[in-house]
């Protein structure tokens, strides 16, 4: 086993223009709470494609003691060859891979560097929190969607995911996908998955229009997944809603429930769809 008198957690950060997000989110890392003992953090801000100050935010965030930052530029765009990168340049028994607008609560690296101390692979994510949205649309359908059981039980991991070195050796380069949090998921079995109370908070994007096209884009990736990796449909663990939960989330978020159900209706007959490319509609 890898002695504990040296562990080290990697926590890797893609961003790709981020420039409004990735101090908050290093503020968010550099107050966590203290480690176990003999335990280092280093932080690998993987810059990939920037235009603006991405990078030289992150270098001018100075780390408190006993957490080291690495910032690594890339010319080209791309999130997984900038997680490839960033994983051969990381020393860490435990890969934290977290988004840039993405901000830990203090203990959560703690409770995973507990969670994943094992050389076992093992996979571990946090309790997510959906920020408070501006739009009304996203908030009544955030009400919903935040109490569906994909959100509140399992380690769905998305913003936030972890795993020990040896869960990571499971594949070589990350492959050029969509949804990267589910591939990384998928590739743990049920039991090998650990869900924390630690909470993160992950923002929502805003609006009808964007609304849909994250949703597209994540069945998208979904189906990318089954496509190219049919071996790893076992590992899922579907939690369907009851009709009990879902006669509970209607009483409860009647108008919510209305937004959400538009959502899907929009999803499903193609409303707004484009052929570009698209991340994130913040």
């Amino acid at each position: 086993m890898t002695s504990p008198q040296n562990r080290i957690v990697s926590v890797l950060i893609p961003a790709h223009n981020e420039a409004a997000y990735i101090a908050d989110c290093l503020a968010a890392l550099y107050a966590s709470s203290a480690m176990p003992p003999n335990h280092q953090v280093e932080v690998l801000v993987l810059a990939n494609g920037c235009t603006d100050q991405t990078a030289e935010i992150a270098r001018s965030m100075v780390p408190p003691r006993g957490l080291s930052l690495l910032v690594l530029e890339r010319a080209e765009g791309g999130k997984l060859a900038a997680l490839t990168e960033g994983d051969a340049k990381a020393r860490g028994q435990v890969r934290v891979y977290l988004d840039a607008d993405v901000q830990v609560e203090p203990g959560m690296l703690a409770q995973i560097a507990m969670a994943l101390a094992s050389d076992a692979p093992r996979y571990a994510s946090g309790s997510p929190c959906v920020k408070r949205a501006k739009s009304p649309i996203t908030r009544a359908y955030t009400a919903v969607w935040t109490q569906l059981p994909f959100v509140t039980t399992g380690a769905p991991g998305f913003g936030l995911f972890a795993m020990t070195s040896a869960g990571r050796a499971r594949w070589e380069s990350w492959p050029d996908i969509i949804s990267d949090d589910t591939f990384a998921r998928l590739n743990f079995t049920p039991d090998e998955r650990i869900r924390l109370p630690g909470r993160y908070h992950w923002p929502m994007v805003e609006g009808f229009r964007n609304l849909v096209r994250v949703r597209r884009r994540q069945d998208h990736g979904v189906a990318e997944i089954a496509q190219r990796f049919p071996e790893l449909l076992p590992n899922d663990d579907p939690r369907p809603l009851s009709k009990a939960q879902l006669l509970g989330i209607i009483l409860r978020h009647p108008i919510g429930f209305i937004v959400y159900a538009a959502v899907s209706l929009a999803v499903r007959t193609r409303l707004f769809a484009t052929k570009d490319a698209w991340a994130r509609g913040r």
